[in-house]
């Protein structure tokens, strides 16, 4: 009787886990589902905020374009015309016939095509021109080589550019004018001129340089003055060099009333002394 027992103690045992089990596989399951649900929510819901993510930024893409370049549509251009190659210019020829004034035609003895007419080809060919003289035109064959007086071997209706008068030199009886000579541009005028001139003359700094080293004397700057009154040129001819700079940007500042000449006015050149004393 003890082994029928003990067999259904173990049956008894397995029955209490095998239901344990089935428990926690229901839950396990439960578990698996829910975390699947939740995650498949997570990312549908990502998937749709990026979907109106996307919209939004293709909107603002959209509404800050700008046109930076534009190529206009290229036309094609009608074919031009053809147009007709001109006639070539056609020279008349001075024909050595002698003039009867008793006929209207000329009259030749044979017809001879101008040498320049390309539509009439000579019977034969040589290296000497012949001696008859060439005619265009209307003309009669006859025994002797005759112009009217009026008649011309040359083309006058075909002729570009050919005058209906001989061309004639126009000599003038007066010999042309010399050229007028114009006065200089630039006048040299004396200190005292130039002085007289001045309008504003500013007054050089004594450079402190040359105070404590007891320099002192005068400085000449040859000043150049323009059409308006302006100084555009200062150099020192004499001086020391300590006070030459001082006494050429003065002279640069200076201005002066404007030099008319011969009702045009004109540069002046002169020189302006300025005299450095020790106080």
């Amino acid at each position: 009787m003890a082994p029928a027992n003990t067999g259904g103690a173990k049956m008894f045992t397995n029955l209490i886990e095998s239901q344990s089990h089935r428990k926690e596989f229901k839950r396990r399951s439960s578990f698996v589902l829910v975390t699947v649900a939740a995650y498949a929510l997570i990312l549908s819901g990502a998937g749709v905020a990026s979907i109106y993510a996307y919209d939004a930024s293709l909107e603002a893409q959209t509404s800050s374009l700008e046109l930076l370049n534009w190529v206009p549509p290229v036309t094609t251009a009608a074919p031009k015309p053809i147009q007709d190659h001109p006639q070539p210019v056609r020279r008349p020829t001075t024909s050595n016939a002698p003039v009867d004034r008793n006929v209207d035609v000329p009259i030749r003895t044979d017809a001879i095509a101008r040498t320049d007419d390309p539509t009439k080809v000579p019977d034969n060919v040589g290296t000497k021109a012949s001696t008859i003289p060439p005619v265009t035109g209307n003309f009669r064959i006859g025994d002797r080589n005759v112009d009217p007086p009026s008649a011309s071997t040359s083309d006058s209706g075909n002729c570009v550019g050919c005058p209906s008068t001989p061309p004639t030199v126009v000599v003038p009886d007066k010999a042309p004018e010399p050229p007028v000579v114009k006065p200089p541009t630039t006048q040299r005028v004396t200190s005292s001129v130039l002085i007289a001139k001045v309008v504003s003359l500013p007054q050089p700094p004594y450079p402190m340089i040359a105070k404590q080293a007891g320099i002192h004397g005068p400085v000449n700057v040859q000043i150049l003055v323009d059409e308006q009154g302006k100084v555009i040129s200062a150099q020192a001819v004499s001086g020391s060099p300590m006070l030459t700079p001082a006494a050429k940007e003065a002279a640069m500042r200076a201005r002066f009333t404007p030099t008319i000449l011969n009702g045009q006015p004109v540069k002046i050149q002169g020189v302006i002394i300025y005299n450095f004393v020790l106080q």
